[in-house]
């Protein structure tokens, strides 16, 4: 086969497949924490906006 012709995705996927479980397990604990981060962040600063605009308003 010639080397053109081979599909780079194909070779990608395979690597992937033979990921060590160590690091799996490091990469996906990376991104529990992440999450955990950005949706703390959200709790705490997300609602400003509603906050800010529920005070200024005025009822009539």
């Amino acid at each position: 086969m010639l080397e053109q012709d081979k599909n780079p995705f194909k070779i990608l996927e395979e690597d992937m497949k033979n990921v060590p479980p160590e690091l799996r397990k490091k990469v996906m604990d990376d991104i529990a924490a992440a999450k955990l981060v950005m949706e703390l962040t959200n709790l705490f600063t997300g609602n400003f906006a509603s906050i800010i605009e529920g005070m200024l308003k005025t009822n009539k």
